[in-house]
């Protein structure tokens, strides 16, 4: 339990903690070029600290590898940085400024119920439950069993948090108005396309593993980007945000190396950028798709 962990130290009061907080939200959704206020306000609101496990933290370093801080003053979460919740796996508290991207790609409203795949220690679970206030929900899903129990704990204070520990291919199991994953798949679980309500946002990491496996950490991504799916009337609209690059996925959402190749060919190909529409258990247009896998493609048609 957090209890028995040793704790931070605080060089600053409370109320300098706040303006800190207040700081760096400010920095992060300016490097994240988004000017929605309540997704600073969310980051000015939750302490990162109690998602970092003890210290003392180590960061990751540009060049790969991480590297101890210097001390365990709890101001220095307040960083723009990837902290390691796990180092010899390569899992990490990701960037703010990334999340805070990609999570105002969700469009999230008060009320809102939430799966979020890959939940970690909850970080960015505690983020999400301060959008959609005390009227939503968020299912924060973890199939690590630390991690989970972590995220359990750090966000007990939580009532519209459930932490579940499962296999994140698995979830939601039940319809929800958005999808946030936090992992890189070669392809979207079944649940994370079938239980989006009509209006619904998915936003997932697609990356292809590495063909290479590190002797300590992760299996990260060689090729990466976020996408966002909504679902309309007549099908799913999609759209890229952005590169991103995240540990790629385990369990139900492993893929075999003709999937790998086939991937990575459309990644080397480029244009990613251009595909307007996913097309789920539908027969695809040759010639009309960025990439075509089993029984879904990325298309540049419009829905």
């Amino acid at each position: 339990m957090l209890g028995d962990l040793p704790m931070p130290t605080a060089m600053f009061t409370a109320d300098e903690l706040a303006v800190i907080r207040r700081a760096y939200a400010h920095q992060v959704v300016a490097t994240a070029a988004t000017t929605n206020p309540r997704i600073e306000a969310a980051f000015a609101t939750v302490p990162r600290e109690k998602f970092l496990g003890a210290p003392p933290w180590q960061i990751a370093n540009l060049g790969g590898g991480y590297r101890p801080l210097p001390s365990s003053d709890l101001v220095l979460a307040y960083q723009d940085v990837l902290f390691a919740l796990q180092s010899e796996k390569g899992v990490n508290n990701g960037s703010p400024s990334l999340h805070a991207r990609l999570l105002a790609e969700l469009d999230i409203q008060i009320g809102d119920r939430i799966a979020h795949i890959g939940a970690g220690t909850g970080y960015y679970s505690a983020i999400l439950s301060e959008l959609v206030g005390a009227s939503g929900h968020v299912y924060a899903v973890e199939m690590n069993p630390d991690l989970a129990a972590h995220a359990q704990a750090a966000l007990a204070d939580r009532a519209n948090v459930s932490v579940i520990n499962a296999d994140g291919s698995r979830w939601p199991q039940q319809e929800v108005d958005a999808i946030y994953v936090n992992f890189a798949v070669a392809r979207p679980a079944e649940p994370w396309i079938e239980r989006l309500r009509p209006g619904g946002r998915l936003v997932l990491p697609l990356g292809v593993p590495r063909q290479d496996r590190p002797s300590k950490g992760g299996r990260h991504a060689s090729h990466g980007a976020a996408l966002r799916i909504e679902r309309g009337e007549s099908g799913f609209a999609a759209r890229w945000i952005g590169t991103a690059y995240f540990v790629c996925a385990n369990g139900g959402l492993s893929i075999d190396d003709n999937e790998i190749e086939a991937l990575t060919a459309a990644f080397k190909r480029g244009d990613i950028e251009f595909v307007k529409s996913l097309l789920w258990k539908t027969e695809p247009r040759i010639g009309r798709c960025w990439y075509i896998g089993d029984q879904w493609a990325l298309c540049y048609d419009d829905v």
